[in-house]
């Protein structure tokens, strides 16, 4: 069994390793025809795809049983995109037919790992039982799995998908945090007061003050734990994000992205402790006794199983990814894409409300403004912290770029367009190894002059001189007279070329809203108590973030809340 479930815990991580940056697999594909299989709406979906000198030429279904129309165009449109990408890595699923665009979805990835040569055989599971069950193995679940298992307690983890890491796999920013020893080490000053009021005013006050508290309060010793050496992680630089009055986004040195270097940590880590890992063992029920969570129901290519347990943690992310959900929560945002992995469904809001499980602000979702319009792929705030510029179509800066992200979202949406341009230099390129994988995604737009990337953009060169000429004097004086931009993110001249730009607009990005929890990660009934044996952490819970997050405060939430459940669950099994 150990050595079954450290060769899965490897392939997920080459996975993730391979998706750093461009989010999509890199490793090579072997020539010939391959079957993956996944379960829709109406039963198995199989597919075929066709490989040639390396690259997927065709790609096929070939067993069916999804029939309605709208599930009929749902499997024309990813099969057309999972060609033109290679990949599905950002794939979304299509709204009205989520269950057979994820069907679809997993066939394709089965298709994809055995062409790249990983085997897909079927591992038997039975009922069993264990002291702390997880649902999810993000960075919320892999966090609160080491806390767990390096304490004593029999853990186990349970992942939907073929690899591990959910959303946190593609977080490129880092992780905010006050009061620590790298920022006394860089000079920079920052107080919890600080951290707490950028928070609670970012979320438009709607925040639970107990929840801010504890995230901010436990920030800095999160980040002492990550650096502990059975982690090992580098969280040596320190920037800034929008809505934060000071550097506080803990990352790895060169500004490299932050959850590509931590997911990988924490699964060795929690692997290592003691804990195991079930991959594409998705949780449909949570056991319910006398009022308490005793286990879960799990369903896997094999069939049913029951695992017992004396905890439940639930860390199995947003719904971001679910089109259905966020329409009926939101439905402005009807036809928005989204940066979320393909598994971010909400799958738990259905299973909790047997328990009388308290919902908190799920009309509470967040755009993110820099999401690239070739790729999909979301551009981290530290390319603006570290000094980018936004310009609209016509050149000309519009917003304050580090204002939160509904205020630069709805300013670009009201531009021409709908789009907007980020705009640095080579000084900002270097300064952040994060570009880097922009650029190997084909995402960078570059111009030996200012007039050259101006043409390539299609833009007035004068009007976008004009533009950065103005921001230099801002940066110099230390002052933005137009906008008000922080000067902490005003750390270069644009001056030094080539110059750069990355065509962006607003994406489904984070669901704020979920599951109520206490400052002790218990999940709440509507009566105001704990449920007995039920914990969450991430993306799943709700009131730490209020009616809109702040850059950074994510990758803090899902490591701070993953510990704090695991740290209570302990304690209820000492009881």
């Amino acid at each position: 069994m150990k050595s079954n479930k450290l060769l899965k815990l490897f392939i997920s991580l080459f996975f993730i390793l391979s998706c750093i940056s461009c989010n999509r697999l890199s490793k090579d594909l072997h020539d010939g025809t391959f079957v993956g299989t996944g379960r829709g709406h109406n039963g198995i979906i199989e597919v075929e795809i066709l490989v040639e000198n390396g690259k997927i030429t065709e790609a096929k279904i070939i067993n069916d049983h999804e029939t309605s129309e709208i599930s009929s165009k749902a499997k024309d449109h990813i099969l057309a995109a999972f060609l033109k990408d290679q990949s599905t890595s950002m794939l979304d699923v299509v709204s009205g037919a989520s269950i057979t665009s994820n069907g679809l979805l997993d066939a394709l990835d089965m298709a994809l790992a055995k062409a790249q040569g990983y085997e897909t055989t079927t591992v038997t599971y039975h009922d069993t039982s264990c002291d702390i069950v997880i649902i999810g193995a993000g960075n919320a679940g892999l966090t609160a799995a080491t806390e767990a298992a390096r304490n004593g307690a029999n853990v186990i983890v349970l992942e939907k998908m073929d690899t591990v890491g959910g959303n946190s796999r593609f977080s490129t920013g880092g992780l905010n945090a006050a009061y620590t020893k790298e920022q006394e080490r860089l000079g920079i000053k920052d107080s919890k007061t600080s951290f707490f009021n950028d928070t609670m005013k970012g979320g438009k006050y709607m925040n639970d003050p107990a929840l801010v508290h504890k995230l901010v309060d436990e920030s800095a010793g999160i980040v002492e734990w990550l650096q502990q050496p059975f982690i090992g992680a580098d969280l040596s630089d320190v920037g800034i994000f929008g809505g934060s009055s000071h550097k506080r986004a803990h990352r790895p040195k060169g500004g490299g992205a932050i959850g590509a270097h931590l997911v990988p940590l924490l699964s060795k880590a929690a692997v290592e402790s003691g804990a195991e890992i079930r991959l594409n063992n998705k949780v449909i029920d949570i056991i319910e006794e006398n009022g308490a969570a005793v286990g879960v129901t799990v369903s896997y290519s094999g069939g049913k199983y029951n695992i017992r347990s004396r905890a439940v943690i639930i860390a199995s992310g947003g719904f971001a990814a679910n089109p259905d959900m966020v329409v009926m929560y939101q439905a402005a945002l009807a036809g928005f894409g989204t940066t979320n992995h393909k598994g971010a469904t909400g799958d738990a809001f259905a299973m909790v409300k047997k328990f009388d499980a308290e919902l908190t602000q799920m009309e509470y979702i967040q755009i993110h403004p820099t999401v690239s319009t070739s790729t999909g792929i979301m551009v981290t705030e530290a390319v603006i912290g570290n000094g980018a510029i936004l310009v609209n179509k016509s050149g000309k800066r519009f917003v304050n770029e580090n204002e939160t992200r509904d205020i630069v979202s709805a300013a670009i949406l009201k531009g021409p367009g709908k789009i907007a341009f980020i705009v640095f230099d080579q000084k900002v390129r270097e300064s952040l190894k994060a570009i880097e994988g922009y650029a190997e995604a084909g995402m960078l737009i570059q111009g030996a002059t200012l007039t050259e990337l101006a043409g390539k953009l299609g833009i007035n060169e004068t009007v976008l001189e004009e533009s950065l000429n103005k921001y230099n004097k801002f940066q110099a004086e230390g002052k933005d007279e137009d906008f008000g931009r922080n000067p902490n993110s005003m750390n270069h001249q644009l001056s030094r070329a080539p110059f750069y730009a990355i065509e962006v607009a607003p994406a489904i990005h984070h669901t704020m809203g979920g599951l109520k929890i206490n400052p002790n990660a218990q999940v709440m009934r509507k009566n105001g108590n704990p449920i007995p044996g039920l914990y969450a952490a991430g993306e799943v819970t709700g009131g730490i973030h209020g009616a809109e997050r702040l850059g950074g405060n994510a990758v803090a939430d899902v490591c701070i809340f993953g510990k704090i459940a695991a740290d209570s669950a302990l304690k209820s099994l000492k009881k």
